[in-house]
């Protein structure tokens, strides 16, 4: 597996050319990095057309992941969801594009439906569950296209959600290709999920079209993505870095690209191994952590999800251990091979001194809400609009939705109504003002 822009960047800084071009550092400085830091030189190729070292390691990347075209982002999976978005939104004289999505959207796919003026409509799951969930199954789809208003452009769902759980993408991809429909995943926590001795991918398993943030559980600098295309929406390939470019800055990160490129190799070489043996390991640390008497979720491979709240995750952080999210609800973390085995046994050494008796009475789990729509994602956002307290925006039109991030999902999406029910939600999250219509 060749590295073409790692190569280029890493001759280009031991060549001690003088530089008289950006970045104004001119690769100098304490970060160490910067003499890596390079721009759109000669032979550094163009991020949005390209056709040469970039070119190069996409295709690499392609071969690795089976796509008619995998597409470098360094402004992380939110670019690449705006791109498909984009891409199959080609707009119908008179009338937005519809998306059907299951609810629990990052807020990237709520700013890219403001940006492409989308009609969504959501989808639901039967019962209550935490704000990151939206466990739909492939008959709440197949309803859900039968009861659209008018005829969808895409479905679109969000899988491994934030605290690992897994949606059935072969069953929904089924449906969807059987109504002439592309599937659309953002599956930012899920990367790595082409590598495990069972290929779970949802490109494999019959997505159109996939955002992965390879940095959150790849090798990768932050900010480096994916936007994978699938052979079925070939045809796509030649408008997809027009569609990049459309929200990207013109100044992509050539660290991030030169840590993509390097990370081809590391998934051609041993990854696969490596992977299978921390999963084995996983499995192992769940299993001890139940028997600690702490309620451990089902999730995908590479998190452990707890079922303790914020002073679990307090707990951890005196013994020097940082957890990726947690809530009054859970706790959760994320694994990848670089964890050591001295990692999980401190994990599991810290979490045998926490006293789950001392938890105090625990809330319930609170999900997003079924919303009235007043006026569309774009009007409210691009609105006129004023920050109010929560205590003071019943009734009113939801503007630029407020998130907690993580996980950024929306309590209130723009252009729905907030109720009684959201002001709830919103002081759980800690959140004490609202964006609203003015």
């Amino acid at each position: 597996m060749t590295t073409p822009i790692f190569d280029f960047v890493k001759a280009y800084a031991e060549s001690k050319t003088t530089r008289f071009h950006m970045p104004g550092h001119k690769g100098v400085g304490k970060l160490g990095c910067e003499q890596y830091d390079i721009t759109e030189i000669k032979g550094a190729d163009v991020l949005y057309s390209a056709e040469g070292i970039i070119e190069e390691s996409e295709n690499n990347l392609s071969s690795l992941y089976g796509s008619a075209h995998s597409f470098y982002s360094t402004e992380g999976s939110t670019l690449a969801i705006k791109a498909m978005l984009a891409l199959v939104s080609e707009r119908c004289v008179g009338e937005r594009p519809l998306i059907l999505a299951a609810r629990n959207v990052h807020t990237a796919f709520v700013k890219a439906a403001a940006l492409l003026d989308l009609d969504v409509e959501f989808i639901y799951p039967e019962g209550e569950g935490h704000l990151c969930e939206c466990n739909i199954t492939a008959e709440d789809v197949k309803a859900a296209i039968a009861k659209a208003e008018k005829k969808p452009r895409a479905v679109y769902v969000t899988s491994p959600d934030y605290l690992g759980n897994m949606l059935d993408i072969s069953a929904i991809s089924t449906v969807c290709r059987d109504n002439g429909l592309p599937l659309l995943v953002d599956n930012a926590h899920g990367a790595y999920l082409k590598f495990l001795p069972e290929d779970i991918h949802p490109i494999t398993l019959g997505a159109a079209m996939c955002a992965d943030s390879a940095h959150k559980t790849l090798p990768v600098l932050t900010g480096g993505a994916y936007l994978h295309i699938s052979k079925s929406l070939a045809d796509y390939v030649p408008k997809a870095r027009g569609a990049l470019s459309l929200f990207a800055s013109t100044s992509p990160s050539y660290l991030t690209l030169a840590s993509l490129d390097l990370c081809n190799k590391c998934l051609c070489d041993d990854y696969s191994e490596k992977l299978k043996r921390l999963v084995k390991k996983s499995v192992e640390a769940k299993e001890r952590i139940a028997s600690l008497g702490i309620e451990v979720c089902e999730s995908e491979p590479l998190k452990i999800t707890l079922k303790v709240g914020r002073e679990l995750a307090d707990h951890l952080r005196s013994g020097g251990i940082e957890v990726e999210f947690s809530d009054r609800d859970c706790t959760v973390l994320m694994l990848t091979p670089e964890n050591s085995n001295k990692d999980i046994e401190r994990l599991i050494c810290a979490l045998s001194d926490f006293n789950p008796l001392t938890r105090g009475e625990k809330d319930n789990p609170h999900a997003a809400k079924r919303h009235e729509r007043v006026i569309t994602i774009r009007q409210a956002m691009l609105s006129h609009s004023e920050l109010v307290p929560v205590d003071m925006a019943v009734g009113r039109i939801c503007a630029a939705p407020t998130v907690s991030c993580p996980p950024a999902v929306p309590i209130v999406v723009s252009g729905e109504e907030i109720t009684a029910d959201d002001i709830e939600l919103f002081k759980y999250y800690g959140i004490d003002k609202v964006s609203v219509v003015k």
